[in-house]
């Protein structure tokens, strides 16, 4: 009995002195937080996306709190929340902020069904990043969209979602707030927040992220960037650069003029805004003269050939063969061939006139 009175009474008074221990380390080890780091949470939309760049609304607050005692707030946005939030959170911070500007998040690729024909059949996990890693996808084109709907499931927002037709996911801008998690979520980096240029708020974007070069970027799509630099040329603001075979258009030097826009021969190039995306018509090329006449019924003059031919003066003093008597003797009538059973014997005939150039080939001798 009394051994185990004094476990008791030794287990209480040791309890008693861990926990005086412990309370005068939390007091001497305290961190104190800042009250408004709190007040700063509670403006913010609690969305925890990570397009301010931080882990969380909690890191937003800290880091604005951080950013007010250095004197500026330059630099921190919360894309959720807009200039609202922003005003809000300066408003608690006895600060003022500036006009943030408006970013557009952009798919980069049109190879849709019918620009990039399918050639393969993915039967795998429904995963852009499997898919990435496992296979260059179900065409030919190793840097457009997988369209495993990665995206959409990384998008809180509803703001993403795929087009079934196309099989290209599509952004809605008046729901999109380009925190940039479908950006992180792509494991080909084709999808893009991008400011907008002018006061216009719109965007002229290179819809591809294909850097083949232009022969091999045209079989694998029909509206692929070819590295042609016409839209470079173009461009009298220096926005458009070409560089491993492919276009960018930076936002900061477009001044919408959209000259780069018209210049693309292969439509590549949008011109993106709040209201939807705009392409050009690429149209077909006109009929070749030659076949309009012949439409027409109108006689078409024979085309000059490129290169002139010059009889040569050789003369074959040899027996020719069968096929090449036939061959000299000029087209024949084929459309009533003689009987199999009727056998064609042909003479040794010999020719000892000089040979048009067309006969000098067929016989081999040019």
């Amino acid at each position: 009995m009394n051994v185990i009175l004094i476990a008791v009474i030794v287990l209480a008074v040791l309890g008693f002195v861990l926990a005086g221990a412990l309370y005068i380390m939390s007091k001497k080890f305290a961190v104190v937080e800042d009250p408004r780091i709190g007040q700063i949470a509670e403006v913010l939309p609690g969305a925890n996306c990570g397009g301010c760049g931080f882990p969380g609304c909690g890191g937003m607050a800290a880091a604005c709190v951080k950013a007010a005692d250095a004197g500026s707030l330059e630099g921190l946005n919360c894309p959720v929340g807009g200039q609202a939030t922003m005003e809000a959170i300066a408003g608690v911070l006895g600060m003022e902020v500036g006009a943030s500007t408006p970013k557009l998040t952009v798919v980069r690729c049109n190879g849709t069904c019918a620009n990039r024909p399918r050639t393969v059949v993915y039967d795998g996990v429904k995963s852009c990043r499997i898919a990435n890693t496992t296979c260059m996808g179900e065409t030919a084109c190793a840097y457009g969209c997988l369209g495993c709907g990665d995206c959409v499931a990384a998008c809180q927002f509803g703001a993403i979602k795929m087009n079934e037709e196309t099989g290209i996911p599509e952004v809605d801008a008046t729901k999109c707030t380009a925190c940039g998690a479908c950006a992180k979520a792509c494991p080909r980096n084709i999808i893009e927040v991008r400011a907008v240029s002018g006061d216009k708020k719109d965007a002229f974007v290179v819809e591809c992220m294909n850097k083949d070069k232009g022969a091999q970027a045209m079989k694998a799509c029909n509206v692929s960037c070819i590295g042609c630099k016409k839209c470079e040329t173009a461009c009298g603001s220096d926005a458009v650069h070409v560089e491993g075979n492919l276009a960018y258009i930076n936002p900061e030097s477009c001044v919408l003029c959209g000259q780069c826009f018209d210049a693309c021969p292969r439509g590549t190039i949008v011109t993106l805004s709040v209201a939807g995306i705009k392409r050009k018509k690429i149209e077909k090329a006109a009929p070749k003269a030659a076949a309009s006449a012949a439409q027409a019924g109108a006689p078409v003059a024979p085309k000059a050939p490129s290169k002139e031919w010059k009889p040569i003066e050789i003369k074959y003093d040899a027996a020719l063969l069968p096929s090449q008597q036939v061959l000299l003797a000029g087209p024949k009538d084929i459309s009533n061939p003689a009987p199999a059973a009727k056998e064609t014997t042909f003479e040794a005939k010999r020719t000892d006139a000089p040979l048009a150039p067309s006969q000098l080939i067929l016989l081999g001798l040019k």
